[in-house]
């Protein structure tokens, strides 16, 4: 009896032991498998991410592009003020608003194409391969030829690098989110470098919720991107430079600027030509340096990690917002001192958007929950009912190799007329309209960008009541144009009477029926006080009803305004 009874002990407990074991078997996969995060440290780590960016691209912002290849002197550093953490008017945060409104609105599967025609009806002021990328847009070029150099000379320049941030702040742990997001949004502008760099900086946000090493941190957005490309060999330098060098940032940076400054095989010919001191550069890997010197350098330090960024010189507040906004993230808002929370704005809309500071953290919010159950995690509760994000592990997959100044073909992407009709940013305003109905009634205006103040004028070179344009891009003349009816048996001509800035000049296209009738240079030489007559004659139209279309079209880019007196369909 007593043998049997052992023998039946020893197998409950054998059998409990095996469950034990195959719990913590479970548990031990389950660690292996999925990274925990609670929801409440998120937001506290993503609100400091946010803060991050404005406190870096505040603290430099006086310095932007005042120092290219020199760095900056102590002396000259900018003090820090509570208030410059307002940042609701940056280009380096702003963009990034546009790109969470198409994820809010559509989810993580919206196309490239809606995510393009967002960015194309987007309204504040951009440059380089932004504004070339939206102008791409607007254009009808859809992406991702949009970012293409083929279209685009500012496909290696920093653009999508300083706005990826909100990628990694939406995908905590999530490394092949962020690489998608970057095919999806970075493809709009950049190419190559240029795209690399934002899925670089979105990694590093993206392991910032889990570490807070900025080596180890630095080394996970290294992860994120092809290991041929420039830009990670740029990475790798910058690691091994800090291991060689890790207390003398300016020797450091002396390394960068003889290889990602002045070597023309790392600074292409795009936009960024290889220079040396008093050199403009906006390439993303010069600028990406930057970064990882304020982060490495900066040894977790608030202030010194803005401040080494900073003093880097080319552009001085995209950079330090960048290299702020990770190092804040892998710290959380609880843990960042009063200085840079106590005077933050929660009324203040981001330019050209609803978004204040409240809304940004519940979209971030919205978004993650989403974020992590598409990419095969879940949402959990723990003892006291509070969520936790149960985030996937995983490896990420970096997009394919290209290199900008020797591109691969395009993809020949253009925008149906149905989606062009949804980029309402080409639309005319009201108000716009009734000045030119003031000056040159019956006639409709169309792509006339913002530069130079377009608009009515009282007086222009002795006339009176003048209308401005000016065209949308180098690419986009701006277009005024009527349908007419040219009589049969008359003679018909158009007049046209146009005038050039002092400072420019520009070209005049005529078009009738979608048919080119003239191409005019408006300049000094071709104007007689001031002043150019056209005429085009329109005979060979008579009996048709036409569309009249002048166009203002930018010869160059300087000074582009059109100026218009009066025109006129005469018959005789």
């Amino acid at each position: 009896m007593y043998p049997r009874t052992s023998l039946r002990i020893a197998t409950l407990l054998g059998l409990t032991f095996l469950a034990l074991l195959g719990c913590v078997t479970l548990a031990t996969a389950d660690a292996a498998e999925f990274r925990r995060l609670p929801m409440r440290v998120y937001v506290d780590k993503m609100q400091a991410g946010w803060i991050g960016q404005m406190a870096g691209v505040g603290w430099g912002g006086p310095t932007e592009f005042k120092s290219n290849g020199r760095i900056i002197p102590e002396d000259q550093m900018p003090k820090w003020r509570p208030e410059l953490i307002n940042q609701f008017g940056q280009d380096d945060i702003y963009v990034e608003m546009t790109f969470l409104q198409t994820l809010e609105r559509y989810g993580f599967d919206v196309s490239i194409r809606q995510a393009g025609i967002d960015f194309a009806n987007s309204g504040y002021a951009l440059w380089h391969a932004n504004k070339a990328g939206r102008d791409n847009l607007r254009a009808g070029i859809a992406p991702p030829d949009s970012g293409h150099p083929q279209f685009n000379k500012h496909a290696d320049d920093i653009d999508y690098q300083i706005e990826a941030d909100f990628s990694g702040l939406i995908a905590p742990a999530l490394p092949n989110l962020v690489i998608e997001l970057g095919e999806k949004f970075g493809r709009l502008m950049n190419y190559g470098d240029g795209l690399y760099a934002g899925q670089f900086v979105g990694g590093m946000y993206a392991e910032a919720f889990f570490e807070d090493d900025p080596v180890k941190i630095v080394e996970a957005g290294l992860r994120c991107i092809p290991k041929d490309c420039q830009y990670a060999e740029m990475v790798r330098d910058m690691l091994r430079w800090y291991q060689e060098i890790p207390d003398d940032w300016q020797k450091t940076w002396l390394l960068v600027e003889d290889k990602y400054h002045r070597d023309p095989r790392y600074t292409h010919g795009l936009c960024s030509a290889p220079g040396g001191a008093d050199a403009f550069s906006i390439d993303a890997k010069l600028n990406g340096a930057y970064i990882i010197m304020g982060l490495l350098y900066g040894k977790r330090d608030l202030d010194q990690t803005i401040i080494i960024s900073t003093r880097c010189g080319q552009d001085s507040d995209c950079n330090p917002s960048n290299a702020a906004g990770v190092l804040f993230t892998s710290l959380g808002r609880s843990k960042l001192p009063e200085r840079f929370t106590v005077a933050i704005d929660s009324n203040g809309k981001f330019s050209h958007t609803e978004y204040t500071f409240p809304r940004l953290i519940e979209v971030s919010e919205a978004l993650v929950r989403s974020a992590v159950v598409r990419s095969g995690g879940r949402i959990e509760r723990d003892t006291d009912g509070n969520e936790v994000l149960v985030i996937p592990v995983q490896e990420p997959q970096p997009t394919k190799l290209e290199h900008s100044c020797e591109p691969g073909p395009i993809a020949n992407s253009r925008f149906t007329n149905e989606e062009m009709e949804q980029i309402t940013a080409l639309s005319t305003s009201k108000s716009m309209q009734a000045q030119l109905e003031k000056v040159l009634p019956g006639w409709t205006l169309s792509h006339c960008g913002p530069d130079m103040d377009p608009g009515r004028r009282a007086e222009y070179r002795g006339r009176k009541n003048v209308f401005l344009t000016h065209p949308l891009s180098r690419e986009i003349g701006c277009v005024l144009s009527k349908t007419v009816a040219v009589p049969a048996g008359k003679k018909t001509s158009l007049r046209i009477v146009v005038a050039n800035d002092d400072r420019g000049d520009w070209t005049l296209v005529v078009q009738a029926g979608g048919k080119t009738l003239l191409t005019k240079p408006i300049n000094q030489e071709t104007t007689q006080g001031g002043w150019a007559v056209v005429e085009v004659d329109l005979s060979g139209l008579a009996g048709q009803e036409v569309k009249l279309e002048l166009a203002n079209q930018a010869d160059g880019w300087s000074w582009e305004a059109g100026y218009w007196a009066e025109i006129a369909v005469e018959s005789r």
